[in-house]
């Protein structure tokens, strides 16, 4: 269960980081409601699943698949370009999140 209120928690940060994109600033009614709500939403159910997860995994991974689900985000909704290196980052990014599991993190 714990799992899944990470998994879900990533899905309500990236939508908070994405709504604050599309806020211009704060400065758009709807889309700062979602940086609230995705932001309170995300941390809650963070918070939930440290209760079960080792901390050094679980922010590996929440800020790992939060990077790559903002820079997709970005390309998707806001017409934004992914670089080589940047395409590059997210591949180390994620051999890194693997090798901490790997590692023992989880456990």
């Amino acid at each position: 269960m714990a799992w899944i209120l990470l998994s879900i928690a990533i899905a309500a940060e990236i939508l908070g980081t994405l709504s604050l994109k599309a806020s211009d600033g704060l400065s758009k009614l709807w889309p700062s409601l979602g940086v609230l709500i995705g932001y309170a939403l995300a941390f809650t159910l963070m918070a939930i699943s440290l209760k079960k997860l080792d901390v050094g995994i679980t922010y590996a991974i929440w800020s790992g698949v939060g990077i790559i689900g903002a820079a997709i985000g970005g390309v998707i909704f806001f017409d934004q370009h992914l670089s080589r290196m940047t395409i590059i980052g997210m591949a180390i990014i994620i051999v890194g999140v693997v090798v901490m599991n790997l590692g023992g993190a989880s456990h």
